[in-house]
């Protein structure tokens, strides 16, 4: 193979992949309803106003390693502490963060979030788009 065709093929193959990465995220970016949910459930967590985050979870919602989940709208509200500040100020976090979208599954993104007394993002808050719209359905602890 000579010189130009190894860098044709080069230049081709470099092209393809800054397009196919490109287009990735420009799918990502424009599916507003993932916007659109969140701006909503963030905004619900801000003020915390427990029935609205009910109303945008999938039960059973589940927890880090070892913690049972939280099976009913009523076990969210009375465990709300623990969900939303527990490890994390859940508030404070999601007005600076932004979803990311897993990859692999369009039908999901995560929140990740700081521990208060290290700084480390380890707490990761998952969502589902169900056949209602996106909705809460996870909290893990990548540590655990």
């Amino acid at each position: 193979m000579d010189t130009i065709t190894r860098k044709t093929i080069a230049g081709l193959t470099l092209l393809v992949l800054v397009l196919n990465l490109s287009m990735t995220g420009k799918s990502v970016q424009r599916d507003p309803s993932i916007q659109t949910f969140w701006t909503k459930f963030k905004a619900a967590v801000i003020k915390g106003d427990k029935a609205a985050v009910a109303q945008m979870s999938q039960f059973p919602i589940e927890l880090e390693y070892g913690v049972p989940s939280v099976k009913t709208s009523a076990q969210l509200i009375k465990r709300y502490r623990e969900v939303f500040n527990g490890e994390t100020n859940a508030a404070k976090c999601f007005a600076e963060s932004k979803p990311e979208v897993d990859p692999q599954n369009s039908k999901r993104f995560t929140v990740g979030c700081k521990i208060e007394n290290t700084g480390d993002v380890v707490i990761i808050y998952g969502f589902v788009r169900t056949k209602t719209g996106w909705k809460f359905n996870s909290l893990d602890n990548i540590n655990e």
